[in-house]
């Protein structure tokens, strides 16, 4: 691109991102198991590549994903047994495995294997009885514990059960979840050890519960699928708030979505806690919905940071930037916004804004307002990829700049 970056009088370059940097990065590269902790809130496709790489600097991650999916094969999951999605989950832990040959390789192709026609019935009843050649790969005692799990998905199985594309990954963690007394926590802390996930790994609670927006005409939308425009049309009317919602009228879904001791103590334990790219509202927003995450996110003081997404992101109908970081920090402070109130003007919580302008055209009357009103200190930085895929940022780049952040 040839447009020059823009700078301004009140962008500020921490010193972490220009002195020193080169050798704490490359004391990361060495000894990423003693890398820092970097918490990120997001869902699960945005940060697959990105976390990769993230795994060459830091083995000490922490990654918080949505539950919330409600299409696609985690809709006949959560259909069948009343429980929260498990895709996003699957898809993060899978991103941060070792693939080495001393982190299980055979373990991680089984989790990624899909079933697929003619022969899913066949393949699925091959894993159940331990004869299907991924399963048989893998050693003892691994082979027999990931088995139970898969027999117990099979022994719950619904009879009209959909399985046509499903990930067998997905159905480990399911069978996982029913055996573990209906919690996500064991099996994916154990479904981490088993492909040697290069971080940590949870959802932010494991409650059957469901996303639902309130656009600024007055319409109402419940399920995720519904409303980010990558299954069905797109909304016509910008978001004007969002909930969690349950199925039956008499749910309490603050009681229900209440976060565990476990998650609180992750957040508390972050050494800087990352808003990423991804959809706005059902990556980013949803994960501060669940009762106690805004409570722990305010109890630990180090530096939040936003980097908003490039390309289109249809959750953010009708809104700039500026708009973003009102909303974020309206929900970050535990009042955000809703049908009959005003913006809330709260106190700031994001720290840092990084992004790059030759990526995201941004005014520079929102960038003041930002920077100045707001409070937020900006990092304009080059984050350009060396391909023509304007729409991501170069996942090295990113990586670097937020760990001089640490």
């Amino acid at each position: 691109m040839n447009r020059k970056r823009v700078t301004h009088a009140y962008i500020d370059m921490p010193r972490a991102l220009v002195r020193g940097q080169d050798l704490r990065l490359a004391r990361y590269r060495k000894a990423p198991e003693l890398g820092p902790k970097i918490l990120f809130f997001s869902g699960g496709t945005a940060l697959r590549r990105f976390s990769e790489v993230l795994a060459n600097y830091t083995h000490n991650s922490i990654h918080l994903v949505t539950p919330f999916d409600s299409g696609g094969s985690s809709a006949e999951l959560r259909r069948a047994f009343s429980m929260p999605a498990v895709g996003d989950l699957r898809a993060r832990l899978l991103s941060l495995a070792d693939d080495s040959v001393t982190g299980h390789p055979e373990v991680a192709a089984l989790f990624s294997h899909r079933l697929a026609a003619p022969t899913l019935v066949q393949d699925l009843k091959a894993l159940v009885s331990a004869r299907h050649s991924l399963l048989k790969a893998i050693a003892e005692p691994m082979r027999s514990l990931i088995q139970s799990y898969i027999a117990a998905f099979y022994k719950h199985m619904p009879a009209d059960f959909d399985l046509a594309g499903a990930s067998v990954g997905n159905l480990i963690l399911t069978g996982g979840y029913l055996i573990h007394n209906r919690s996500l926590d064991p099996i994916a802390f154990l479904f981490g050890q088993l492909i040697k996930t290069r971080g940590t790994v949870r959802t932010t609670t494991d409650a059957d519960l469901q996303l639902e927006v309130l656009l600024k005409n007055g319409r109402t939308i419940t399920g995720q699928h519904r409303f980010t425009g990558k299954e069905t049309a797109s909304i016509d009317s910008p978001i004007q708030s969002i909930k969690l919602t349950g199925e039956a009228d008499d749910i309490d879904t603050r009681d229900a979505s209440k976060v565990c001791k476990e998650t609180r103590t992750l957040i508390d334990s972050a050494e800087l806690l990352v808003f990423p790219p991804g959809s706005f509202y059902s990556s980013v927003i949803a994960n501060l919905l669940p009762n106690g995450i805004t409570k722990a996110l305010n109890k630990n003081p180090v530096p939040k940071v936003y980097v908003p997404s490039l390309g289109t992101d249809l959750e953010t109908l009708g809104m700039n930037l500026v708009d973003q970081i009102q909303v974020l920090n309206a929900h970050l402070s535990g009042k955000p916004q809703t049908k009959d109130s005003a913006p809330k003007t709260a106190r700031c919580s994001i720290d840092f804004l990084l992004f790059d302008s030759q990526l995201l055209s941004v005014s520079t009357e929102q960038l003041d307002s930002i920077c100045n009103k707001m409070g937020v200190q900006i990092i304009d930085i080059d984050l350009a990829p060396d391909n023509a895929d304007l729409d991501r940022y170069d996942d090295v780049k990113l990586a670097e700049a937020l760990l001089g952040l640490t």
